[in-house]
């Protein structure tokens, strides 16, 4: 069977901006899905988020886009194998121009931190402890 990929689409109002934010935190720009409107950002090997200028964005969809800065249209969260991975991306997307978007959530098995992009869309870093999922 094949692995289901899921691919985030989100709109940006700055796409080399984005670009250069999401290569700080060590992702990939697929430049076979990308050119002057889109980027392919590989999060991972089942997870993509193309990232598109608002004008792009405006072709998928007949709904007014969401000035992400203000309203809240997704909360996107991401797994991590540690809790010093989570901070190690959250730190690095801080140091890119990103910013808290919450606190730190620390419940012993689990531990997680958010950052808000350029464009205001939050990432939800998130750690939980292997034996807790394994019952």
């Amino acid at each position: 069977m094949t692995q289901q990929m899921i691919f985030v689409n989100l709109a940006t109002n700055d796409l080399d901006a984005s670009k250069e934010f999401f290569t700080a935190l060590g992702y990939e720009i697929n430049e076979q899905f990308s050119d002057e409107n889109t980027a392919s950002v590989v999060i991972g090997e089942a997870v993509v988020a193309m990232l598109h200028t608002r004008q792009r964005y405006a072709e998928f969809t007949k709904k007014e886009i969401a000035d992400s800065t203000k309203t809240s249209e997704v909360l996107l969260a991401l797994s991590s194998e540690s809790r010093e991975k989570v901070d190690e991306l959250v730190e690095r997307a801080l140091a890119a121009g990103g910013s808290v978007s919450r606190e730190t959530q620390d419940e012993g098995f689990m531990y997680g931190r958010a950052f808000d992009d350029l464009d205001g869309h939050t990432w939800e870093v998130v750690w939980m402890d292997p034996s807790v999922l394994e019952g």
